[in-house]
């Protein structure tokens, strides 16, 4: 059985290792919806309650995939949506919007993509610079008083404005990237959220799939993929992190794992308030992450990893100039 933790201070349950869905609608090259439904019926028969959308995912074709997939199985499933960046007819980014009167739009469009009468947990997905985060919390208040939405979350947001928008309505999550790459949370976010009760949750736990080893030259990564265009996939960058990877290969061949057990494992193990939401677009993938929930490292392997990662290592930024600027507002 997959261990739980409690989402935020009084919140329900919800597995430490959940099945983030963007990558079966866009970004991580082609999906096949099928398995991908598949996949999400396999975590919940193995006891992983915790799913991740979003309405910008496929522009909402990833909220009606996952109604696809829980029909039938609501009961069974933790569910977390977001909305605030703003797409094009197109897909092209247009920006961020948390204007109160957007907010309720998105959840009424979300909840009828997902075929459910209430969001589980609603994240604003990125902070909006030009609208106060007390309105747009507020707006989402608003959803939890009519029933609409059980409790909020915030993604990629600062210590500042964490704190802000938990004095207008308490938040249970706080989502943002984290892994043995991406480390920058732990000055200022991550410690804020245990001082409030907030449940981090990682998104990325896996570094978009490099600390895997699955990617060992930068044509390994499909021609339409997103991450052709993530400065730490290219040129030096990808080489450089490289020699970063093969520390966790070893360390995971000593221990009879696989590289992404290893790196799920380490997440889990920065907190009790930590929980992670790798992505998977197959079964083989997502069984295979889920057993890193079983995985205890001792202090001596987590002194291994720390000297391979300590913060600031990995070559290159983690998102492109343009997406950066929307981070940590």
């Amino acid at each position: 059985m997959i261990a739980k933790r409690n989402l935020g201070r009084s919140g329900p349950a919800v597995t430490v290792l959940g099945l983030g869905c963007m990558g079966m609608s866009e970004f991580y090259g082609q999906a096949d919806e099928a398995e991908s439904i598949a996949t999400i019926h396999r975590a919940i028969e193995l006891g992983s309650n915790f799913l991740d959308t979003a309405d910008v995912y496929g522009r909402g074709h990833n909220e009606e995939l996952v109604r696809r997939a829980i029909s039938g199985r609501r009961d069974q499933v933790f569910l977390a949506t977001k909305f605030g960046n703003v797409r094009d007819d197109k897909g092209g980014w247009v920006g961020v919007n948390g204007r109160p009167e957007y907010v309720r739009a998105c959840c009424e469009a979300s909840l009828k993509r997902l075929g459910v009468d209430v969001i589980d947990l609603y994240y604003q997905h990125r902070v909006d610079p030009d609208v106060p985060i007390e309105e747009t919390v507020g707006a989402m208040a608003d959803l939890v008083k009519e029933g609409k939405v059980r409790m909020l979350g915030l993604s990629e947001a600062s210590a500042a404005t964490i704190r802000r928008a938990h004095k207008t309505h308490p938040i249970s999550a706080l989502q943002s990237e984290y892994s043995l790459w991406t480390r920058d949370i732990e000055s200022e976010v991550l410690p804020t959220t245990r001082e409030l009760g907030i449940t981090l949750v990682a998104y990325s736990p896996l570094g978009r799939g490099f600390l895997t080893g699955r990617f060992q030259k930068p044509e390994d990564i499909p021609p339409d993929d997103y991450r052709r265009n993530s400065p730490r996939f290219q040129g030096e960058n990808f080489f450089r992190n490289l020699e970063l990877v093969e520390g966790v290969r070893e360390l995971a061949s000593e221990k009879r794992m696989t590289p992404a057990q290893v790196a799920l494992a380490w997440v889990l193990a920065q907190g009790d308030n930590i929980a992670a939401i790798p992505g998977a677009k197959t079964r083989t993938h997502l069984e295979d992450n889920l057993k890193a929930a079983d995985v205890h490292l001792g202090s001596r392997e987590l002194g291994r990893l720390e000297a391979i990662f300590p913060h600031g290592v990995a070559s290159g930024a983690r998102y492109p100039e343009e997406a950066l600027r929307r981070v940590n507002l």
